[in-house]
């Protein structure tokens, strides 16, 4: 495989349409999840990401096998995986797909406590108070939402931890394993788990786990769902190769302006007051952290340090 030259230009771009592309798949699971299964859902994401991404590894001559280490760690890389994509698209029934966004935008501040307390990495207490004022960001964010539907509102904060764990994972297995193989690896390895489990619910019932008939239309969204998702962040993957992550990692808070406007031409919703406030608060920690991170004497691998999209990793 030949070495990628260094083009930032590029990797900016790559990574605005990235944050512009995650959104649109996030309000197309919003539309499909008010009529189908969630569990459905996930697995078609999933089996067309393997489908997809699968090619693409073995025309740049990356192996489908991972090393049998790591099969411990993939398998639950990929349950992590499923469970927060499913706890994803389960908010989107209930919350604006802005602040289901925004509230999930905690995960950056949730991996820098996990990896001072699981990798032993230094932080400082200038971060910890960045950590929590971007806490009481979310929180802003959150109010309006718990008091319209509860303590649903919170499920973007289970996104938040689940994917903050994968990406704990996925830094000990990425050092040696191809991402686009990993993520391909990742689609089979969820659709073989999926595939039993949607069998039995269909039988016993379960509402959310179970096959069920899908129209002409539904399955037009569901198809573009999986690609756009998985192109998204094919295109993360190749924009991390080209430009520091240090330059890419504020970009990915424009995801949430992006969302922002994307539902409301979808589905006219706009954040009220308070969870805008809550926004602009998160926004402001996230990148003070960055800014604190890029000023650090040893600065982590690209892969780690970038803070993947919390609305969909996938």
């Amino acid at each position: 495989m030949s070495d990628v030259q260094d083009s930032p230009f590029l990797g900016v771009m790559l990574m605005l349409a990235f944050c512009a592309m995650i959104p649109l798949s996030d309000a197309l699971g919003k539309i499909l999840g008010a009529t189908l299964p969630i569990t459905l859902i996930v697995f078609a994401r999933l089996v067309v990401q393997m489908g997809l991404l699968g090619p693409i590894a073995r025309m740049r001559g990356e192996t489908l096998i991972p090393p049998r280490r790591f099969w411990s760690a993939i398998l639950l890389r990929t349950a992590l995986y499923m469970v927060g994509i499913s706890l994803m698209f389960t908010s989107l029934r209930y919350l604006p797909l802005a602040d289901a966004v925004a509230i999930a935008f905690v995960m950056p501040f949730i991996m820098l406590l996990l990896g001072h307390f699981f990798l032993n990495e230094e932080i400082g207490p200038r971060r910890i108070i960045a950590c929590a004022v971007g806490f009481v960001g979310t929180l802003m964010v959150i109010q309006p939402s718990f008091a319209a539907v509860g303590a649903l509102a919170l499920l973007p904060v289970g996104v938040a931890f689940t994917f903050a764990f994968f990406m704990l994972m996925t830094r000990q297995i990425a050092k040696e394993v191809e991402p686009i193989a990993l993520q391909a690896v990742t689609g089979a390895v969820a659709a073989g788990m999926l595939l039993p489990l949607l069998a039995i619910g269909t039988i016993l019932g379960w509402s959310d786990f179970r096959f069920a008939s899908v129209s002409g239309n539904e399955a037009w969204m569901l198809l573009i769902m999986a690609i756009i998702g998985s192109v998204a962040h094919l295109l993360m993957t190749w924009s991390l190769r080209l430009a520091p992550s240090a330059t890419l990692a504020p970009m990915q808070y424009l995801e949430i302006p992006f969302a922002t406007v994307i539902g409301y031409l979808i589905f006219r919703d706009l954040p009220n007051g308070l969870a805008a406030v809550g926004i602009v608060v998160t926004i402001s920690a996230g990148l003070y952290i960055i800014a604190r991170e890029r000023r650090a004497p040893s600065p982590a691998p690209q892969a780690a340090a970038s803070p993947a999209a919390p609305g969909d990793p996938g």
